[in-house]
């Protein structure tokens, strides 16, 4: 079962625009929290400290216990909006979490061991990590923070495909439901040869392309 994680929020009744740049401006983030069969509420957040927790994987993945004005609920981040250059969040919204209702998120994917692995120790092969998170379907209680992958056992020429992931107890994953082609590469090893050779081939095919077009190009007389 995750750690808990707690952030702490206030209401607010000011909204729009100009009510969202003066709560940034007093350090304050603006937010919103919906679902969980009641009306989204506009809350604010302390930006110093959110930055701080922002840093954590969890934040992204795990569910957070939020007080707000002294009633604590759980929810989930679904989204967050940065300053394009500036160390500043702009924005959150959080879904309410319901104890007995499927949710769906996103999960971190942590590799392990890859260097220990006959891939990881055989010079010239790359290890390609196709996907670096997945989406789950699983209740409340069962989402994982993040779902380690060993790759102790990864040899040159392996596939690690997304029904091979050890998923806990209570976790699926829903895009499998849609059929095999939807079980996608997740980890690739291969020779770095292989790789070049793909690039010199698509890059040869390229040329005769170019000099198509330049010979049926008009001339200039």
């Amino acid at each position: 079962m995750a750690t808990n994680h707690n952030i702490t929020a206030t209401s607010r009744k000011d909204e729009g625009k100009g009510a969202s740049r003066r709560l940034r401006r007093s350090g304050q983030v603006p937010a919103i929290v919906y679902g969980g069969h009641a009306e989204p509420q506009s809350i604010q957040i302390e930006h110093n400290h959110l930055w701080l927790t922002s840093q954590n994987e969890w934040f992204y993945s795990a569910i957070l216990d939020m007080e707000l004005d002294g009633k604590v609920q759980k929810v989930l981040l679904r989204d967050l909006q940065r300053h394009p250059f500036k160390q500043q969040i702009l924005h959150l919204d959080f879904l309410r979490v319901s104890e007995n209702e499927t949710l769906r998120a996103k999960v971190p994917l942590h590799f392990a061991n890859q260097e220990k692995s006959p891939a990881g120790k055989t010079a010239g092969v790359v290890v390609l990590h196709e996907l670096n998170e997945v989406e789950v379907d699983c209740l409340p209680k069962d989402l994982p923070e993040f779902i380690t992958v060993d790759l102790t056992e990864l040899k040159v020429g392996d596939i690690i495909h997304l029904s091979q992931l050890p998923l806990p107890a209570g976790v699926a994953i829903p895009a499998l439901a849609h059929g095999k082609e939807h079980d996608i590469a997740v980890v690739i090893a291969k020779h770095a040869r292989v790789e070049e050779e793909s690039a010199a081939t698509e890059e040869s095919a390229e040329v005769p392309a170019t000099k198509a077009k330049a010979d049926a190009a008009p001339k200039k007389k």
